[in-house]
């Protein structure tokens, strides 16, 4: 057998190189033919035919990484969670699983902005496709979440997320800590206050309860609602702590006034507020010896909720 010449084998090099060169582009124009396609049947939530024409993309150009978001996500579509164990369904959800991960990592260091949020909505999905309704494995989804907060450490509800995690599992440190994170993270934000003092009230923390929710007002001091739901936990408190004294239950029905006025005094057609005040008085009314102090306020809470009724009428009338 004849031996290439030094000559004749770069020839054939470059006949290769051109090949693979002009094969990669026809496979690169080929990509974007079905990925236009793929999104056509993606809008119109036909997932069976986008999942086969995105799978068709990837395969004719792996780094078209936007595609395999949409890839993972036409299979989470296809999957049923009432039909979780049957095998051929299950298997959408690995398949989801693996094409989200694979678009977040490619994408998670991407200079372009339009990329890293499609990185950070693979992650989003992919934590869901671990949540309870799914594969129900907290465990996996953790540390996604962690990466998400890496990603932006200013977005609070990854916090939350992170933070249902460790309270589902009864991690109650970890999960408190990861509010108060999020609060450093996002001082001003109401919600990381809200989401806070809810925690604290599942726990049966009534003090930390009121000082997450008066931390709130003081971040919002001209919204008359952050009072009023002050005074909503204090009414809440004083009907349904058996533990509580008649002389704390009293306390707290006065600080529930105090806030309550704040929102009045704000908003004075605040239904809500009016409608709070008057049941804050009747239960005082509960807890006062005096009659003619019970008779009082049961007359104040009386014209109170007639006059909410009123302000509703009104609010209905402006409406229509």
């Amino acid at each position: 057998m004849r031996a290439f010449s030094g000559a004749s084998a770069l020839a054939l090099t470059a006949v290769v190189l051109s090949t693979s060169v002009a094969c990669s582009q026809v496979g690169q124009v080929q990509a974007k033919r079905d990925f236009k396609a793929a999104n056509t049947a993606y809008v119109a939530q036909d997932y069976v035919k986008a999942s086969q024409l995105y799978e068709s993309v990837v395969k004719s150009d792996p780094n078209l990484n936007q595609a395999y978001f949409y890839l993972g996500n036409s299979y989470d579509n296809q999957f049923r969670p009432s039909r979780r164990g049957e095998p051929a369904n299950d298997a959408f959800l690995d398949k989801a699983v693996a094409n989200y991960q694979i678009c977040a990592d490619r994408l998670a260091n991407s200079e372009n902005p339009d990329d890293k949020k499609l990185a950070v909505r693979s992650l989003e999905y992919l934590q869901a496709a671990y949540g309870a309704d799914k594969l129900n494995d907290p465990a996996k989804a953790e540390p996604i979440v962690q990466q998400m907060i890496r990603m932006d450490p200013g977005e609070a509800s990854n916090y939350f997320v992170l933070a249902k995690i460790y309270e589902d599992a009864g991690v109650y440190d970890a999960a408190e800590q990861t509010l108060i994170n999020a609060r450093n993270a996002k001082p001003s934000d109401p919600a990381v206050y809200m989401t806070l003092a809810g925690f604290y009230n599942r726990q049966g923390q009534f003090d930390k309860t009121i000082e997450a929710l008066e931390a709130r007002a003081k971040a919002e001091p001209n919204n008359p609602d952050a009072f009023q739901t002050i005074a909503a936990y204090y009414w809440d408190e004083t009907r349904g702590d058996a533990s509580l004294t008649q002389a704390q239950k009293l306390n707290f029905v006065q600080k529930g006034l105090a806030a309550v006025d704040q929102a009045i005094t704000m908003k004075p057609d605040f239904i809500e507020a009016v409608t709070f005040k008057g049941l804050l008085l009747r239960q005082q009314a509960l807890l006062e010896k005096d009659p003619a102090k019970q008779q009082a306020l049961i007359k104040e809470a009386t014209a109170l909720s007639e006059k909410a009724n009123d302000l509703q009428k009104q609010k209905t009338g402006r409406s229509n």
